[in-house]
């Protein structure tokens, strides 16, 4: 018989769970594809007591998971205990100083330190594989890396956090308020007790940064992420859009410019009838656009159990046969630090939002501001009676810092209630 490829597990959350069951179910299957048997041999959690509904009996134990990266009888470390520092870095970091290849599912720890992590697995002539940091059970990274790799990729983009799209396709269907979904998402699980890492758009910026280091073959840049999160748009906002033919997607693209390399989350404004416009529920999409190819779209389950670890151990079955490749499908020594394209640069039409006093020459005052910074009006609407009054603006192409420098000198106006909105619309 083959001599097995023997794996260390850290982290028995929800996916390292995921990750116990899938071999205990398919371990004929797992050797047959991998070419030799796949075994758990070590795991690695805060709480060796805890009740986790998996048997770990077979399994040694070790309370410190660098003391499990350092053991003599493995050949593989599965991290996914999370977090950019701390244990896991250090864990991660152990391996590869001890010659183990490592499957990590940890988009934080790539998208900080992923270009150092990638130079030392390549020192070490070791795997260091990632497919379950980026939407989950989707096929991102190898689609990029692998089915891609005769193109030249000049955009990237997706939904890449569910909890976002849930709560945008919630309030839209049940013309809930933001507040009451996320409250829903939180009682389903959806959504965590502290749900800024999510709704703020930090998780999808981990992911896209992962994303762009590989499309273009750069170092990764997660700094360089502009990042803004959903909580501002309102049912307004979003009744607003389908009324125009447009679905509010939290969308993180990144594409590379002559004057450098743009990369942003943000709410956007896409066609309804698009991939990205009509995703639902907590589905993740995530799509390339090659020279060659054109546009070649993804979309599944982005998180969870049974995902997670499917990536997981595809990952896995790759690195047992031997099929080891660069983390960001080029040797990390070739990856260069982009220049960031600069944030007023980017440009698009955009949807304003304004609530201004109900008096006369207020839409005058807007207009003119926007005029003075060069940014024109599309098409222009009041929606409702009161006292504020909502307005909406559809702008042409403008440039980010033109509109922002209109934004703030229409929020400075008397007849200005609230702060204004501006949510890019994007061709998807």
């Amino acid at each position: 018989m083959s001599t097995p490829f023997r794996l260390g597990l850290a982290g028995l959350g929800t996916v390292g769970r995921g990750v116990v069951r899938l071999c205990h179910a398919h371990s004929e299957m797992l050797a047959e594809r991998a070419g030799r048997p796949v075994e758990i041999v070590a795991v690695s959690a805060r709480d060796r007591r805890r009740d986790r509904g998996v048997d770990l009996s077979a399994f040694a134990w070790e309370d410190d998971p660098v003391a499990l990266a350092r053991r003599a009888d493995l050949d593989c470390v599965i991290e996914v205990m999370g977090g950019a520092d701390g244990p896991a870095k250090a864990l991660v970091e152990a391996a590869l100083v001890a010659g183990k290849h490592v499957v990590t599912a940890n988009k934080a720890l790539l998208a900080r330190h992923g270009q150092l992590l990638a130079e030392m697995a390549e020192g070490a002539g070791v795997g260091l594989a990632a497919e379950a940091a980026v939407a989950g059970g989707i096929p991102a990274l190898k689609a990029l890396g692998e089915g891609l790799a005769a193109n030249r990729i000049t955009r990237v983009f997706g939904v890449l956090n569910g909890t976002c799209n849930y709560i945008l396709n919630e309030m839209e269907a049940r013309k809930a308020p933001y507040e009451a979904v996320l409250a829903d998402a939180q009682r389903l699980g959806y959504a965590e007790a502290d749900p800024t890492f999510d709704v703020g758009g930090i998780d999808a910026a981990h992911k896209l940064a992962i994303l762009a280091a590989l499309a273009f073959g750069t170092h990764v840049d997660f700094e360089g992420v502009v990042t803004e999160g959903i909580e501002r748009v309102t049912l307004s906002d979003i009744e607003t859009a389908r009324d125009m033919g447009f679905s509010i997607r939290l969308l993180g693209l990144a594409r590379m410019h002559e004057a450098g390399l743009e990369q942003r989350v943000r709410p956007c404004m896409v066609d309804e009838r698009s991939l990205i416009g009509a995703l639902p529920g907590v589905t993740n999409a995530v799509v390339a656009e090659g020279d060659f190819v054109g546009q070649c779209a993804f979309s599944g389950p982005g998180a969870g159990e049974g995902p997670t670890a499917s990536a997981i151990m595809a990952d896995v079955i790759d690195i047992a046969r031997g099929a080891v490749r660069p983390l960001f499908g080029r040797p990390a020594a070739r990856l260069e630090a982009a220049a960031r394209l600069a944030h007023g640069d980017e440009h698009s039409p955009y949807y304003l939002r304004f609530t201004l006093a109900d008096r006369p020459g207020a839409l005058a005052q807007v207009a003119s501001a926007l005029g003075r910074q060069g940014v024109s009006i599309h098409r222009m609407r009041q929606y409702g009676k009161g006292d504020p009054v909502p307005v909406v603006i559809v702008t042409h192409d403008a440039r980010r810092d033109a509109i922002d420098a209109a934004l703030a000198e229409i929020g400075a106006l008397p007849v200005s209630a609230e702060a204004p909105v501006a949510i890019r619309i994007e061709e998807v």
